[in-house]
């Protein structure tokens, strides 16, 4: 473990990155130029390996990738949903060192106790239990060494990998996609900026009995270093057997938990993974990791209402606005039929006046993959799309919560959970609230 946080050890990490993306870049131009017959598969299995020993940014990056739809060819998504953030953790002479650079020389005197071991590794940092003097039982989250060089080496691998795959499918323009998963990665690096996003959603979800976000402790957070209240709670695929009551009870406040932040105050956590929240003994759920957090313009969130009512009224002018509203410029009609395709997949559980699961059709597992494929496949033979950078992570939350959904197998009236939401929507009130919440949080509202 240490050899890879020392330098000689990031110089290995990069050369075995970059010798995988340097033969992507190889096949794809094979096939593309000579007509050689790639194995992606294979291919897609060789990249996950060589990025699946690999904490920091790159497999961050692999992560989103994975649930955005039409970013990469489905063989690999299909690999690289499988990475977990379970890379190996920083040994104990690392911890202290690191707790040092923070904290300074007398760290463990401003805590009761703190467990040197790891308690979860993550791809940016690992969390350590704490008790601080007060006694409040702390989750500690430390960053690993040399983050910040590290996630600027990974986006420019990243950015070879989709200028790669631009020349090769141009049905999506990844431009946009990389310049906001750029920002987001460089936001996550600052624990500050994440505690601050914490008291974000402690005031949005103040009043919401079954949502739970633990409380920041201020003077043990620097940049690299953030303490919170340690929340108790089981994984949420622990309870991917248990009784439908159960399940539903579980979907209904994760329902709530992501869209009251963004109906009520035009905020989304961008980031769906399953480790980021976990389930209470009464069913409710602990938020656990707010470094994904995108703020939108009023008008942002006036657009996806539109957008739904236009599905549910079949209004193709009301569509046409949301999309430009959102920022899609230069849509042609069959561009815009085929963007309504997706549309009509991702409003359809909200459309119907009762009780069903999140995806009723038969699936490959991964949440929208076969619509996503026609609507790529429609896209490519009109010349593409380019994806306004404020949707790529609110399309994100969407799949992301989506799948979850899936893996609990809920059943519930959606259509009323979201109107309960939109009744009486106004942009002004939205605005207010905004601006109430991040004054709480020490946040600028969105230009």
């Amino acid at each position: 473990m240490a050899d890879q946080d020392s330098p000689f050890g990031r110089v290995r990490r990069y050369a075995k990155v970059g010798a995988s993306v340097g033969g992507l870049a190889a096949r794809l131009g094979a096939e593309r130029v000579l007509g050689v017959r790639m194995d992606r598969a294979q291919h897609a299995a060789d990249l996950r390996t060589a990025l699946g020993g690999l904490k920091g940014p790159l497999m961050k990056v692999a992560q989103i990738m994975s649930t955005i739809p039409d970013a990469l060819p489905k063989e690999y998504v299909q690999e690289l949903a499988q990475l977990q953030a379970n890379a190996p953790a920083m040994g104990q002479a690392f911890v202290r060192r690191r707790m040092v650079a923070e904290l300074g020389p007398q760290w463990q005197s401003r805590f009761s106790s703190f467990d040197l071991t790891a308690s979860a590794a993550a791809s940016l940092g690992q969390v350590h239990r704490a008790t601080a003097k007060d006694g409040r039982q702390l989750a500690v989250k430390l960053q690993y060494p040399d983050m910040a060089s590290a996630v600027e080496a990974d986006l420019r691998q990243l950015k070879l990998i989709f200028g790669i795959y631009r020349r090769y499918d141009a049905a999506i323009d990844t431009r946009h996609i990389h310049d906001e998963i750029a920002a987001r990665l460089r936001e996550e690096l600052d624990y500050e900026l994440e505690s601050r996003h914490m008291r974000l959603y402690g005031a949005m979800l103040g009043q919401e009995t079954g949502v739970h976000v633990p409380e920041v402790v201020p003077d043990l957070t620097t940049k690299r270093l953030l303490a919170m209240t340690w929340l108790e709670g089981r994984r949420l695929l622990e309870f991917k057997d248990a009784p439908i009551e159960t399940r539903n009870a579980i979907a209904l406040n994760l329902f709530r938990a992501w869209y009251v932040p963004f109906y009520y105050c035009g905020v989304i956590h961008g980031d769906p993974h399953l480790g980021n929240y976990t389930v209470r003994d009464d069913f409710g759920i602990n938020l656990l990791d707010f470094g994904c957090v995108r703020i939108f313009p009023s008008k942002f969130v006036g657009g996806v209402i539109d957008l739904y009512r236009a599905i549910s009224t079949n209004d193709r002018a009301l569509a046409v606005h949301a999309y430009e509203t959102w920022g899609f410029t230069g849509l042609s009609n069959e561009v815009i039929d085929t963007l309504n395709l997706w549309a009509e997949f991702v409003y359809a559980p909200l459309l119907e006046d009762r009780p069903r699961r999140i995806q009723e059709m038969e699936s490959s597992g991964v949440y929208g993959r076969e619509v996503a494929e026609k609507v790529h496949h429609q896209l490519k033979s009109l010349g593409g799309v380019t994806p306004p950078r404020e949707f790529v992570f609110m399309d994100r939350a969407a799949i992301g919560l989506g799948g979850v959904f899936l893996h609990l197998d809920a059943e519930i009236n959606w259509h009323r959970l979201f109107h309960d939401l939109i009744e009486g929507f106004d942009v002004a009130a939205l605005e207010k609230r905004q601006a109430a919440a991040l004054k709480v949080a020490g946040l600028q509202s969105p230009s």
